[in-house]
């Protein structure tokens, strides 16, 4: 039977050169972001390829609707082998309208942070357990390198670190890897942060299932 990875936050970046390098690896790749008409778009590039791909529409804004979201793909495509989770708010903060008011840091808060940890309780089970499951989360340089211009980022980027770190050696004891990799520049900014590349590095984190951070 084939693996299945979920990709919350699909795109044409680092979303989906995870997407491809699982499943170019065999896996059943489940693609999952806001948009339906992005999605219908991704999952035909994908099966030209050869991939296995379904879709998914979520809001990771929304804890409810997106935990109905996560239970619905459970229920429709299994429990899944990897969870993925690549969705984050990395605007600028002089361009947004108004500025970083508590309100806009909540709203980021909910989409960085809280949607990954809805998603991780919605597949943690015993049947991810008996699978040896994987939890994998896009961090960022920020986390450890704040900047006052990112401010909203710099502050959710630590809390998801902080998320992996304290719970790497719990999970352990379930049979469940969660990692994250600290991605430390802008992603196809340069040669060596080129999507496909850092793909890389969560591959590497499935396989060796033992550090729970690469910092990139």
């Amino acid at each position: 039977m084939k693996k299945t990875i979920f990709v919350v936050g699909a795109g044409k970046g680092l979303g989906n050169a995870v997407a491809r390098k699982f499943g170019a690896a065999g896996f059943r790749v489940v693609l999952m972001c806001r948009n339906a008409e992005h999605l219908a778009d991704y999952r035909k590039e994908m099966q030209t390829e050869g991939i296995e791909v379904a879709v998914q529409a979520v809001n990771t804004a929304d804890q409810t609707v997106l935990a109905e979201t996560m239970q619905q793909a459970v229920q429709t495509y299994g429990v899944p082998d990897v969870l993925f989770y690549n969705v984050g708010i990395t605007t600028a903060d002089a361009d947004v309208p108004g500025g970083i008011s508590t309100k806009v840091m909540e709203q980021r808060y909910q989409v960085d942070v809280m949607g990954a940890y809805t998603c991780i309780k919605q597949v943690l089970s015993e049947e991810f357990s008996k699978k040896q499951g994987t939890i994998l989360i896009t961090g960022g340089g920020l986390s450890m390198y704040p900047s006052a211009s990112y401010l909203p980022l710099s502050m959710d980027k630590a809390a998801l670190r902080a998320m992996v770190l304290a719970l790497h050696p719990v999970f352990k004891e379930q049979n469940v890897f969660i990692g994250t990799v600290q991605v430390c520049d802008t992603i196809s900014g340069s040669e060596k942060y080129m999507p496909e590349k850092i793909a890389k590095q969560f591959w590497k984190l499935y396989q060796d299932r033992t550090n729970a951070e690469i910092v990139y």
